[in-house]
């Protein structure tokens, strides 16, 4: 049983004795609000703070407290970052069912349905106490067990046998799969429940899908033959007020094609917006039943559907569709797989979840999108059968292909246990951040996606329409598409495993940074009035989905992110990292000339021209909290790794005068960030001599990441010195990792050079996961593979074992007691690790060079 996710150190639960409700963490808002207020107390003393920056606080709070009650309650709307009603922690949260871009339903580690995305972007916190496995025994014609493979004791449905011992039951997930065992208290009988979605690695049809398969396997250890029984019970909806609003009903299908039959219950779901269809189903075959309950009232008793399964483990089977509800009233379906196991003998029982919400609106319900699961399932509403038939056909190929993937990384015995589980299980939020995935309108054409002054992207409509548009949520509380300044981090994982949808989101980047929105709006942090979007400036993010994505960006409304220092340098990393990971050169000649755009509109930010960009004295990139005077580690040493990676694609493009060009600011630039930032250890905060400049930042090398990940970081194309670079990541393992928490929690953003932490803003003071990950794979690529690992498992084990944080990896914790933001996107950037681990080994691409021909289809 589940050998390959025992052997991975997955996430591992007995049923007993594990932690639930809100937890060891404070609410969330409070968390957010310091980021107005906690700064407050440093640099000052207690009573010492000055008058205008107590205004300025309560200022900032008046005009977010305006801007939230007229977006909640006038417009109708949730907010983008709504620090007043955070999610509270629920520790609660497994592996999530479905692939990418069609919505998730999340089950918890106790098997429940408790988090549901099928609205694009928007989630519901819900579990819903009808949606459960039951199982049946029995023995000679006799039932002598039924049970309902819940702990549960809920208030409804009490006509059924509830309260399952949680002793007797475990759970393991390595993603995209899961594993809950249970062994049936005096039955001599094993069930292991296998849930499997399709998240394949560089497949760009069946990774779409909107199913998850549940595979049970059965193993009788009696001297006798027993029947056995597993009914999926579904009700219709996702337990918001609208399974109440009326209208909605079910109604039995069979699907057969290929030799192959399925059978099950369509659950038909009509809200206002965004009508969908659930269908619970199992695969017919040679021993094995499949019998069905249209409908049953899953507020009432159930008596009915219990007695009528008990009876002889088998359900009634009604013929025709259901009545609508009423409005008030609520439904729910159930299917049932039954077949007889030998003594002593092993059989499989298989059974399926799909959803169908082809045609989707976003929250302005100004254009209608197609799911990119539709290119191959139709558009209609009524492929849920097909999609049902798909999974449970196709589930075997799908399980060969994860298991190719994932074997050689989990039988490596130089990777430690924890590793393995963080790696594949961090990659929940590929699907599970409000993840969408939309096709392109076929009758779309190229002005339609390039604005008016995006022509020269040429291959922009055969990249979307061939591979389509892909977005995901900075985070489930933060609410905004491909925030881009994380997607820096995070961005591994997607050019690593799903490359074509890197390139696809880069041109939608492109188009945004050489279109503009002259449209002006106020900013919360300072009050201030400022265009929208600023042409050759890249976004910090592609909309909000209660808005319209693509088409009205930068959601963010804290600062005004065109005087952002990091986001126009992170898409030429990104671009050239890409490239040299694909070798895409169509890509690579779009992008120049965007990469051009962005890194003249960046010059600006050098006031002394001397070849480095200078911060400007207020929290602008992605340290959003955190302010920075004059030239910064951070930010100066991602302006050199672009300035480098401007000299190598000018190489590769044969473009000479670019490259001079470049070539002689990163000398330039090179030598004034050693003279202002070196102190003969590390690289300070910053240049302006404040009493905070000289604190260690644990991400102060993010550049040289980058660089290393492309294979730029020795010879001619070396910018940070070796030493440096050395000293620097041995200095941060010193005092960022060992000294804060024992070494048991990562490392922290910033360091005094005293051993404590650097408190003068409420994001110093704070462990970020993703930048946690992407120092590990810094240490990695340079060498310090053991405090690469170190640094890391702090955070693994902080998250998913003490914090009870499993899928929902929140953006950062403190030392004691304080989170925020649950389940983010930046913790993705443990793939960097990966990358880093892979070119050690020696897997890694050789060095670019330009190739022939065109790479697109």
């Amino acid at each position: 049983m589940a050998e390959a996710a025992v052997a991975a150190g997955p996430l591992m639960r007995r049923y007993e004795g594990a932690a639930r409700g809100r937890g060891v963490a404070a609410d969330g808002w409070r968390v957010c609000l310091a980021h107005s207020f906690e700064e407050l107390r440093q640099p000052y003393g207690a009573g010492d703070v000055p008058v205008r920056d107590v205004l300025r606080h309560i200022g900032l709070v008046l005009r977010y407290f305006r801007w939230w009650l007229k977006k909640t309650r006038i417009e109708k709307k949730s907010a983008f970052i709504d620090l007043l009603c955070a999610v509270p922690l629920q520790q609660i949260y497994g592996c999530p069912l479905g692939g990418i871009g069609g919505g998730t339903i999340t089950r918890g580690w106790r098997g429940e349905f408790c988090r549901w995305q099928l609205n694009p972007g928007l989630y519901h916190y819900e579990t819903v106490i009808a949606n459960q496995f039951t199982v049946c025994l029995r023995c000679k014609g006799q039932t002598v067990y039924q049970q309902v493979l819940s702990v549960e004791r809920p208030s409804t449905l009490q006509g059924w046998n509830w309260g399952y011992c949680g002793h007797y039951a475990f759970y393991h997930a390595l993603y995209p799969r899961a594993w809950l065992v249970y062994e049936l208290p005096g039955q001599n009988v094993v069930l292991t429940c296998r849930q499997l979605s399709p998240v394949i690695p560089h497949d760009y049809k069946d990774s779409s899908l909107p199913v998850g398969v549940f595979i049970w396997e059965v193993e009788n250890g009696r001297d006798e033959d027993v029947e056995v029984s597993i009914m999926f019970s579904l009700q219709n909806g996702t337990g918001a007020k609208e399974d109440r609003s009326g209208g909605h009903w079910n109604e039995p299908f069979t699907f057969q094609k290929d030799g192959e039959r399925v059978a099950g219950v369509l659950l038909h779901h009509f809200p206002a917006v965004n009508p969908f269809t659930l269908a619970i189903s199992a695969r017919e075959k040679a021993g094995t039943g499949v019998t069905h309950v249209t409908a049953f009232n899953p507020a009432g008793l159930g008596r009915e559907v219990w007695q009528d399964l008990l009876q002889d483990g088998r359900l009634d089977s009604p013929t025709g569709k259901s009545s609508p509800t009423e409005k008030g009233e609520v439904t729910a379906a159930a299917v049932c797989a039954s077949c007889r196991v030998p003594a002593r003998g092993h059989k499989t029982l298989e059974l399926a979840l799909a959803w169908d919400m082809p045609r989707v609106h976003f929250g302005s319900k100004e254009k209608l999108h197609l799911r990119r699961y539709t290119r191959f399932f139709g558009s209609e509403g009524d492929a849920a059968p097909a999609l049902s038939h798909y999974a449970l056909t196709h589930y075997e190929e799908w399980e060969r292909k994860i298991e190719a993937w994932q074997n050689p990384i989990l039988e490596n015995s130089q990777l430690p246990s924890w590793y393995k589980s963080a790696l594949f299980n961090e990659l929940y939020f590929m699907t599970d951040g409000g993840t969408i995935w939309m096709e392109v309108p076929p009758d779309c054409c190229a002005e339609d996606l390039q604005g008016p002054a995006g022509a020269g992207l040429s291959h922009l409509l055969p990249v979307l329409r061939e591979y389509g548009r892909f977005a995901y949520l900075e985070g489930q509380e933060y609410r905004m598409y491909n925030t881009y300044d994380v997607h820096f981090y995070a961005s591994f994982a997607l050019v690593m495993l799903w490359p074509k949808l890197q390139i696809s989101l880069q041109y939608d980047i492109a188009v945004t940074v050489v279109n503009e929105d002259v449209q002006s709006r106020q900013y919360l942090m300072c009050g201030q009035t400022a265009q929208v979007k600023m042409k050759n400036v890249v976004p910090h993010d592609i909309g909000d989905p209660d808005d319209e994505p693509w088409q009205r960006v930068n959601a963010y409304l804290m600062h005004d992110t065109a005087d952002w220092k990091d986001l126009n340098l992170k898409f030429v990393l990104q671009v050239y990292r890409d490239y040299y990971l694909t070798r895409d050169c169509l890509y690579l000649q779009d992008m120049w000339p965007v990469c051009q755009a962005v890194m003249e509109s960046e010059l600006k930010f050098d006031t002394d021209n001397d070849g480095l960009i200078e911060n400007g004295g207020f929290a602008d990139q992605t340290y959003d909290a955190w302010v920075v005077h004059g030239a910064s580690a951070y930010c100066g040493g991602l302006w050199l790794a672009a300035v480098c990676m401007m000299c190598k694609m000018a190489e590769v493009l044969g473009d000479t005068e670019v490259r001079q060009k470049y070539l002689d600011i990163l000398n330039k630039g090179k030598e004034a960030f050693e003279r202002r930032l070196w102190n003969g250890k590390y690289y300070n905060y910053d240049s302006s001599g404040s009493h905070t400049s000289s604190s260690i930042m644990s991400d102060q090398c993010a550049g040289q990441w980058f660089l290393g990940a492309c294979g730029l970081d020795q010879g001619e194309f070396e910018v940070f010195p070796k030493s440096h670079v050395l000293s620097a990541l041995k200095t941060i393992f010193e005092k960022n990792v060992m000294s804060f928490a024992g070494g048991t929690m990562g490392a922290v953003n910033g360091m005094r050079p005293d051993g404590m932490p650097d408190t003068s803003s409420v994001q110093s003071n704070e462990v970020w996961i993703g930048v946690v990950y992407s120092l590990a794979a810094t240490m990695i690529q340079e060498g310090m593979v053991e405090e690469g690992f170190r640094t890391a498992e702090g955070c693994y084990r902080t998250v998913w074992e003490r914090l009870g944080m499993a899928f929902q990896t929140p953006e950062a914790y403190r030392e004691k007691k304080v989170y925020r933001s649950l389940a983010y996107m930046r913790p993705l950037s443990i793939w960097s690790m990966q990358l880093a681990l892979e070119r050690r080994a020696g897997q890694a691409p050789a060095p670019a060079q330009l190739p022939q021909g065109p790479t697109h289809p």
